[in-house]
């Protein structure tokens, strides 16, 4: 097999990879039974576990020319990301405790759009007309999936939290990203993500300590649920996508890391028992074709 196409399969496979494990988040975080902060703590702290060693005991990859007194202000700025990564997990595992775990995914897949608006504001690249499209289409789509869940008879002012709670998590990953864009390119992947893996750790520390959530005394069920968060959902999966980014066109891992939705939704109806209405699907088809144009035609 020629090298250029082994490594093709090689990138698609890990996007794969990467697409299952970010699918059994929702899963994993109904499993766990704890309130999401807690569950978001235990998944970056297992992670962290093996990273943070990992990156003190390897050699960084070179990552360009450095002035002196700037890598500290990187590194700050990485951990400051993390931060951000941190409420970004806190909100979205606290809505799926609230919401459909499916909804949950739709409506915490809207980061691209608020990268692009975040993008404009800080950093004032104008979108073009096709961003402003896709952002109504999506805006449009949310607002049928919270009317279909304040028509619900199952549904509750619990059920609409958690959809603004999962909308509110899609604008903290937007920040991660848009606060961390320059520093990613000046530095190697296993530092950016060891720094920014122990802002998260401490961020999520210091909130479930603020809150006083329980941090200990699960049943067996609780932490193999926090493990399989850890060590599939944020390792092995974050892992495959940094690999995939690396080796296929932002455009297609953009775009691919959508197919989580429905697997997502798959998953939670079979495992949770948890079937969309038709008018949660169709607004979730419409988020849907609202990030799409925004990754594919939006300029960010």
């Amino acid at each position: 097999m020629p090298p250029d196409r082994s490594a093709a399969l090689k990138a698609y496979a890990a996007l794969l990879a990467a697409i299952g494990g970010i699918a059994w988040s929702a899963i994993l975080v109904r499993w766990a039974g704890v309130p999401g902060a807690v569950s978001a703590f235990y998944r970056v702290l297992i992670a962290g576990a093996i990273l943070i060693p990992w990156r003190l005991f390897a050699k960084a990859a070179p990552a360009g020319p450095r002035s002196g007194g700037r890598l500290p202000r990187r590194a700050w700025i990485a951990a400051g990301g993390g931060v951000f990564f941190a409420l970004d997990l806190a909100l979205w595992n606290t809505s799926v405790m609230r919401t459909h775990a499916a909804v949950a995914s739709i409506l915490g897949n809207n980061t691209p759009v608020f990268v692009g608006v975040m993008s404009w504001l800080v950093f004032h690249r104008r979108p073009r007309a096709s961003f402003w499209i896709g952002l109504a289409l999506a805006l449009g789509g949310c607002a049928a999936i919270v009317s279909a869940d304040l028509q619900g008879a199952a549904a509750g002012p619990g059920a609409v939290s958690g959809d603004l709670l999962a909308l509110s998590a899609s604008v903290f990953f937007a920040a991660y990203l848009v606060t961390t864009e320059r520093v990613r390119t000046s530095m190697d992947t296993l530092t950016f993500n060891a720094l920014a893996i122990g802002g998260s750790i401490a961020a999520l520390l210091a909130v479930a300590l603020v809150l006083r959530l329980p941090l200990g005394g699960f049943p067996p069920r609780t932490w193999l649920a926090l493990a399989g968060l850890g060590l599939i959902s944020q390792l092995a999966a974050y892992y495959a996508l940094v690999y995939a980014l690396g080796h296929l066109p932002a455009t297609i891992t953009s775009v691919g890391l959508l197919a989580q939705v429905p697997c997502t939704a798959i998953l939670a109806a079979f495992f949770l028992g948890e079937p969309l209405s038709a008018k949660q699907i169709a607004g979730g088809i419409v988020v849907l074709t609202g990030i799409l144009v925004v990754n594919v035609y939006g300029d960010r």
